[in-house]
């Protein structure tokens, strides 16, 4: 193996455990925390954490043995069912996050009809829908024969196997990232942008009164008055965070395949083979990203993790103790 090889094989490995050991945690939290488990987003973050787990048990182990053997793992017939649950596992992923964003835009922006508007039964339809749609594009590819082994990518994913339909091939490429990738990043820019707008609104709202209680309050001690207003800038600056957060971390992993993928439709155009690796990596490393992006560092998810340990600590401590009696 060549250095480059070794590299992209290690930096797959890391993206493997991360995902699976990350993934798992969410796993736990939300079995472990009733008040997780009642809120309606849990819905969508649970089926994410699910995309994400399936893919990391299925499709990544594949593609570091593509690496690591430089060729196809296993037969035809098994690269086209990998190629398939890559193909659906992707979709859902991205249109579970597109979901998300919704749900808290309409968290946000109507506060007051939130639990009347959405509710447990609704996220299921949703829910629903993103498998419907993600089952569609898999199956018409599966059908078409339209999923194998890219050595590109040294994955099995979408192929044009038989090279005789280029053009339905280009087509239905074209339709399906731009109604995946393309439709999902609309969905978040446009979510997110308009909670970051309401967030913004009561910040002002919150900075007038601050400012008009230092100006009542004039014996106040200067570092006093200098700490509310580094609150209120960290308060500005949180927000627009956040939603940097959510949005640029879709487009860093998803766009360089995406994009890759287009190009890859033009013949003229060479595509490096380890550039083709790398941008797999980064889609694959969404799912390592998003337990973090939309769960592990949330308050909620981080006093669960605080809890799960510090009862596992106690239990050992108590058969410690237990031991030294018996002893």
């Amino acid at each position: 193996m060549a250095t480059a090889e070794v590299f992209l094989s290690v930096l797959m490995l890391v993206i493997i455990v991360v995902s699976l050991l990350s993934n798992t945690v969410v796993l736990i939290c939300f079995l472990y925390n009733p008040e997780i488990r009642k809120q309606v987003p849990c819905v969508f973050t649970l089926n994410l954490t699910f995309c994400n787990l399936l893919l990391t048990v299925s499709n990544m182990p594949l593609t570091l043995a593509a690496l690591i053997n430089e060729g196809q793992p296993g037969s035809d017939a098994f690269c086209q069912f990998v190629g398939f649950s890559e193909t659906f596992l992707t979709t859902n992923s991205m249109l579970s996050m597109a979901a998300l964003s919704i749900d808290r835009w309409i968290a946000v922006v109507f506060p007051l009809r939130y639990h009347s508007r959405i509710r447990h039964r609704d996220a299921a339809l949703v829910l629903g829908y993103t498998w419907i749609h993600s089952m569609s594009f898999s199956t018409a590819a599966a059908c078409l024969s339209w999923v194998g082994y890219r050595p590109l990518y040294a994955s099995c994913t979408l192929s044009d196997v038989t090279e005789n339909s280029h053009t339905p091939f280009v087509i239905f490429t074209v339709f399906f990232h731009s109604l995946t990738f393309l439709l999902s990043f609309l969905v978040l820019c446009v979510t997110y942008l308009k909670v970051l707008k309401v967030a913004r609104f009561h910040c002002k709202r919150i900075d007038v009164i601050t400012m008009q209680t230092l100006v009542l309050l004039v014996d106040i001690h200067p570092s006093v008055r200098e700490r509310c207003l580094e609150e209120q800038k960290r308060r500005r600056q949180r927000a627009s965070r956040k939603i940097s957060t959510f949005i640029g971390t879709f487009m860093v992993c998803f766009a360089p395949y995406v994009i890759t993928r287009i190009v890859e439709l033009f013949p003229s155009v060479p595509i490096d083979h380890h550039w083709g690796v790398v941008s797999k990596c980064l889609a694959y490393s969404k799912a390592a990203c998003d337990p973090f992006v939309y769960s592990l560092l949330r308050n909620q998810y981080k006093k669960t993790c605080g809890d799960i340990i510090n009862r596992l600590l106690k239990i050992d401590s108590l058969n410690e103790n237990t031991t030294l009696h018996v002893t």
